[in-house]
């Protein structure tokens, strides 16, 4: 069944009038049971506001806590208290074994 161009210019109105106010319409893949979260939490973030900057923050973290970053360890240790500090740990002094050449 193919799309007259009456129906096929009517669409791109329409999304020609989204992108003018920033937004975009798309499809996503999800159970059946998070359906109407899914379309509220889209509803929200689509509104302009503190709840919706605030909703996008908290969903924002969420998310990328799981992902694993590149130089995260290197930040906490730069983040660290004792950065700047000489401070040597105390090892104790091995002679090392002896090898038969």
């Amino acid at each position: 069944m193919a799309v007259d161009s009456s129906q096929r210019r009517a669409t791109e109105r329409y999304r020609r009038r989204l992108a003018e106010r920033g937004m975009a319409r798309f499809e996503v893949l999800g159970r059946e049971t998070d359906r109407a979260l899914i379309r509220t939490l889209a509803r929200r973030l689509a509104e302009e506001g503190p709840e919706a900057e605030r909703l996008r923050t908290v969903v924002s973290q969420g998310v990328a806590d799981g992902a694993p970053r590149r130089g995260g360890i290197l930040e906490a240790l730069r983040r660290s208290p004792l950065v700047g500090e000489d401070i040597l740990p105390p090892r104790p002094f091995e002679p090392g074994r002896k090898v038969d050449l």
